[in-house]
């Protein structure tokens, strides 16, 4: 039921993804505009994620997870009765927060509600929900958007009744943080101690590169499909963004073959190679190029992303597990939303094929680094 709320709340912050196009011609707004909005979602995560990010290990779990699940719900109002930017911005603004809220304390409540015979699968669990809700998202709302009659409200109109039953879920979860007496409610700094970061570092440095990646796949790729490559289904957008997603799921469960320690610098290593195929198919204009970028470049940005999640937690003391979590994941949050900004600024001058290739050459530079210094230096294993 955790992983459950945990998909959907995800779910729901990746549901504009293929109706940004049909946004843009409703409303007049620029593609520069579309990085901007997913921008101010990032902005939201962090800030939730840096205020609130050790609340649940305070307070307990559950009640950040129901805060996040309103957050989800009123961000789908805002998008049900939108009326203009400034609906559009509340809505990514209540997403993100719902997002922040969600990343760091539905990782840990999963992996703590996990039970003993599972707990070498419980990261995965945690990690799947986590990507597989992202990449739900513009699936279901492409699919709507392409063959439902009013496809600007009848997604956030399903994502409202997922979220009840998340809601329901999430009542019914036993609680793995009790309300510790003393604890500090007040947001403050997450910190990361000085034994958990030689886990942290290389985890956040692959993790950067990953979800820049996805940051470009959830904001700007419906735009590089209609503009660079000549496809402008919202299904066919939704469909192609959902791959990069479900790869990650797949990168993910390589890691139980692959082992933790290699998993992380090989991850990077797929994810370059999934970046040059990215960048042939910007070059070559091809759909099927794309896909098989996206599905390559989804494959690494998985493998590593569980491993690095699996090494943070390992090395986190589970006092401070919620707050770890969380600092990894405004580093992730962070990537997934400025350098894509960087994209549509440079796409404004440069157009948006010129950006994309510069896009693809510097996340394959600090995964390529990433690798190296983890082959130079593994990440020593947790007694």
């Amino acid at each position: 039921m955790a992983a459950y709320a945990f998909t959907v709340a995800m779910c729901g912050t990746t549901l504009p993804t293929p109706l940004y196009r049909m946004y843009q011609e409703k409303w007049g707004f620029s593609s520069f505009m579309v990085t901007v909005i997913f921008a101010v979602y990032a902005v939201g995560v962090i800030v939730a994620l840096l205020l609130l990010g050790q609340l649940s290990d305070a307070v307990g779990r559950r009640p950040v997870l129901l805060a996040g699940l309103v957050a989800s719900a009123l961000s789908a109002v805002c998008f049900l009765f939108e009326q203009g930017l400034p609906e559009l911005f509340a809505g990514r603004v209540l997403s993100g927060l719902s997002a922040g809220l969600f990343t760091g304390t539905a990782t840990a409540a999963v992996v703590e509600l996990a039970p003993p015979r599972w707990a070498a699968s419980a990261t995965l669990v945690a990690t799947a929900a986590n990507m597989g809700g992202l990449g739900s998202g513009p699936l279901l709302a492409g699919l709507l958007a392409q063959f439902a009659p009013d496809p600007l409200r009848q997604v956030f109109i399903v994502d409202l009744v997922l979220v009840a039953a998340g809601v329901v879920g999430v009542l019914l979860i036993p609680a793995t943080v009790r309300d510790r007496e003393g604890g500090s409610r007040r947001p403050r700094r997450l910190r990361v101690p000085a034994s958990v970061r030689p886990a942290f570092v290389p985890a956040a440095m692959a993790g950067f590169a990953g979800f820049a990646t996805m940051g470009l796949f959830t904001s700007v790729a419906p735009s590089f499909l209609s503009e660079v490559v000549g496809v402008s289904e919202p299904a066919v957008s939704g469909t192609v963004v959902f791959t990069v997603f479900a790869a990650s799921t797949a990168g993910q469960l390589l890691m139980g073959r692959v082992g933790v320690r290699r998993a992380l610098p090989w991850g990077c290593v797929v994810l370059v190679v999934g970046m040059a195929v990215i960048a042939g198919a910007l070059l070559a204009a091809s759909l099927p190029l794309l896909v098989v970028g996206a599905v390559t470049a989804g494959a690494g940005q998985g493998l590593s992303f569980r491993a690095g999640v699996t090494e943070v937690s390992e090395h986190s003391p589970p006092e401070r597990r919620g707050e770890i979590t969380s600092a990894l994941f405004v580093v992730l949050y962070v990537a997934i939303s400025i350098p894509v900004v960087g994209v549509g600024i440079m796409a404004v001058t440069l157009g948006l094929r010129t950006s994309g290739l510069i896009f693809t050459a510097c996340v394959a530079a600090l995964a390529a680094t990433t690798a190296v210094l983890l082959w130079l230096r593994p990440v020593a294993r947790n007694a």
